[in-house]
């Protein structure tokens, strides 16, 4: 049997690169989406012309009842979860912290750090040995804004991305011994629309001159950096954040 992957927000963007790259490594990948149904069912379609298992489900990352049911159509359609990819995440438009209201930085914690936490613990209940299963990998996304903060831009998205980053580093502790491995990127300034919804289409070309590598990157080096930690190779790596972002 193929292993099973499940790239929240696997649609479009690093998502979707991470899901037909990982399908193109033989694993089956389920991809959830919230908005864009189109995006996500054509990923899929591609990955089912390529030969792999795919499956589009429709959920809402920040909700407990829609994670559940995420779990349970994988379960059903594809089999038991080898390893998770918290992909999933949402920025608002470009604003200081004086300017943004309660409703926007709930959803933005809500997706980004709630959802992380929710996808985690349903994969842990899955996987670990602990609870009978046979092991496996969590890979989420971050930001380097869980660094740089992003003052005048999106703070509450990088507190947000700070929340994962320490979500990465507990849970990987919590469960090292139970067969699960859990790492995380952080994607410095690379090409998605991301940026768009944010207000800036081109923030990327604005920023370019200040990354060593004097570029901004693309989603499939993203990409590979999560398949490398999710692989085998990466066996004796836990708790680790591994920077994508041209020096930055």
């Amino acid at each position: 049997m193929s292993r099973v992957l499940l790239v929240t927000g696997g649609g479009r963007g690093i998502g979707a690169a991470i899901a037909k790259l990982a399908a193109a490594r033989g694993w089956a990948v389920c991809i959830s989406y919230l908005e864009n149904r189109a995006a996500a069912e054509a990923t899929a379609a591609e990955i089912a012309r390529a030969g792999a298992r795919a499956l589009a489900v429709a959920a809402d990352v920040a909700s407990e009842p829609d994670v559940v049911r995420l779990f349970g159509e994988l379960d059903r359609e594809l089999g038991p979860i080898s390893a998770l990819v918290n992909n999933a995440g949402v920025v608002e438009r470009q604003m200081r912290v004086d300017q943004m209201t309660a409703a926007r930085i709930e959803r933005v914690f809500a997706v980004n750090a709630l959802g992380a936490f929710l996808c985690a613990r349903e994969a842990v209940r899955r996987m670990s040995t602990r609870h009978g299963g046979r092991g496996g990998a969590i890979v989420s996304v971050s930001s380097g804004a869980a660094l740089s903060g992003s003052p005048g831009e999106y703070v509450d998205y990088a507190a947000s991305k700070g929340a994962v980053d320490t979500l990465t580093i507990g849970l990987a502790k919590e469960v090292a011994a139970e067969g699960i491995r859990v790492n995380a990127v952080r994607p410095g300034f690379i090409y998605t629309e991301l940026h768009a919804r944010g207000g800036e289409p081109a923030r990327v070309d604005r920023l370019a001159p200040s990354i060593p590598m004097r570029r901004g990157g693309d989603p499939s080096e993203v990409a590979h950096a999560v398949l490398w930690l999710l692989s085998d190779e990466a066996s004796y790596v836990t708790g680790s954040i591994l920077d994508v972002a041209g020096g930055k």
